[in-house]
């Protein structure tokens, strides 16, 4: 297939959509499909290959916030425009994204998602122009339905169908204040009508957001997310832990209160305290913006008040190999999220490392650990609960290296990068409505077959 990948850029934060789609879009070009990926809004920060390299950045962030405020930029000549999308200010806006939460942009979403009809028409018309250069797409994807408005005028310019993952937006649209919370969902439900098909990366969301935009039944697609297994590939099975040897709890998402790591440290606390865990310790370690910091060093004060900062390490912004170092390096993870996930990537990285997870009874949490073996849930998601789980799990270490095992092997299986590229591709022929290896792209097309020549912004 011919595909265009259209992905939202996180600036200077780790972002597990990102990651998703930089990881499909690399297993997609491996298998011989022409994939282009292009990159909105800010630069991605990966730790993997970018596979959106070359390809300008659309919707550059800081031309889309004044073409929320002013009319005057959203009319200034093109030249003018093009300066604020030079990469050292995109990098510079990168970090002020970093302390956004939505709850500061509910206007901007809802004009987003109006799109031909929104503040940044402007941007949407240019994206249009540059992909009608390129040889005609068997379909355009969109990372979230957070980018639904541009299904009309992609549909109408590039004469092909449009294809939405399903990935974070339920939580992203609940955590903005009114009205734009309504305001944002109402625009999705209509958007939705215009899109030719969805793919969500569990059974757990498909059907939580069939509900929510009033999709046919059955029309979601389900294809699980995957990652590439350079690193964890090379990591040696894990022997069973010698008797009275210390063993680690670890975090590994973003170090934020929804993600829950205030609870994870209330529990690792009441461990220490019980009396049957004197030597647990615990490793911290994700993406920390500057809005993160405050809480961060809440956890860390908490930790020293108890008397166990020694005993607890933390681990900023870490590289791939740190990342893969670290998953190694922990008997246990757990990231007792507060929203209902609708997959979390780091369950899976976990576990492809040999490290079993504790996970709330929540959101795709039952259906990850279900398809894996790779943990346990607990419920209610308090930190009393997680720690009555996690000191049941902790008194059996060759219990928890069983269930790392498993876990390990489902993923090897059944949750790589190739296989959730593999998948997509079947949901994608299910929703065009085609045979496995059909296609309508032009062959006269005289315009190149990569993207890769074509490196300026209109």
């Amino acid at each position: 297939m011919n595909l265009v990948q259209i992905t939202p850029g996180a600036g200077g934060m780790y972002c597990g959509n990102c990651f998703r789609d930089n990881a499909l879009v690399s297993a997609l070009r491996r298998a011989g499909h022409d994939t282009v990926m292009v990159p909105l809004y800010l630069p991605m920060t990966l730790d993997e290959p970018d596979a959106a390299a070359g390809i300008p950045t659309f919707f550059g962030g800081i031309n889309v916030y004044l073409d929320q405020k002013s009319w005057l930029h959203r009319h200034a000549p093109a030249w003018f425009r093009r300066l604020f999308d030079a990469l050292p200010l995109l990098r510079w806006a990168a970090g002020k994204a970093a302390s956004t939460r939505p709850d500061d942009v509910g206007e901007l979403t809802v004009s987003m998602l109006q799109g031909e009809h929104g503040n940044q028409s402007r941007d949407l018309s240019e994206l249009t122009e540059w992909l009608g250069r390129l040889p005609r797409p068997d379909a355009v994807l969109l990372s979230n339905a957070l980018l639904a408005g541009f299904t009309h005028e992609l549909k109408q310019k590039l004469q092909t169908p449009v294809v939405c993952f399903l990935q974070s937006e339920e939580a992203f649209l609940d955590s903005m204040p009114e009205p734009w919370r309504t305001q944002g969902w109402q625009e999705l439900r209509e958007r939705s009508a215009a899109m030719d098909g969805w793919i969500a990366p569990s059974r757990f969301f498909a059907d939580r957001m069939t509900d929510r935009l009033g999709l046919p039944t059955g029309s979601v697609q389900v294809v699980h997310n995957g990652i590439s297994l350079d690193g964890y590939d090379t990591l040696p099975e894990r022997p069973d832990p010698l008797p009275d040897q210390p063993l680690t709890l670890g975090f590994f998402a973003r170090l934020c209160p929804e993600k829950g790591l205030d609870t994870l440290v209330d529990a690792f606390i009441a461990l220490r305290k019980g009396g049957r865990n004197p030597a647990l310790r615990l490793k911290i370690a994700g993406g920390c913006g500057p809005g993160d910091e405050p809480f961060v060093q809440r956890q860390l004060q908490q930790l020293d008040a108890a008397g166990l900062a020694s005993q607890a390490s933390l681990h900023r912004n870490v590289s791939r190999a740190e990342k893969v170092a670290f998953y190694a390096s922990c008997d246990v993870v757990s990231v007792p999220a507060r929203t209902e996930e609708a997959f979390g990537l780091y369950v899976i990285e976990s576990l492809a490392a040999g490290t079993p997870v504790v996970q709330p009874a929540s959101g795709a949490f039952p259906e990850l650990l279900s398809a894996t073996g790779g943990g346990v849930t607990y419920g209610p998601n308090t930190a009393d609960a997680l720690a009555t789980t996690l000191d049941r799990l902790l008194q059996d270490p060759r219990h928890l290296r069983k269930l790392g095992r498993t876990g390990r092997a489902a993923v090897f299986r059944e949750f790589t990068d190739d296989a959730m590229a593999r998948k997509t591709l079947i949901a994608l022929e299910h929703i065009l409505g085609r045979q496995p290896g059909d296609t309508h792209r032009d062959r006269t097309d005289p315009i190149a077959s990569s993207a890769a020549g074509v490196q300026t912004h209109p």
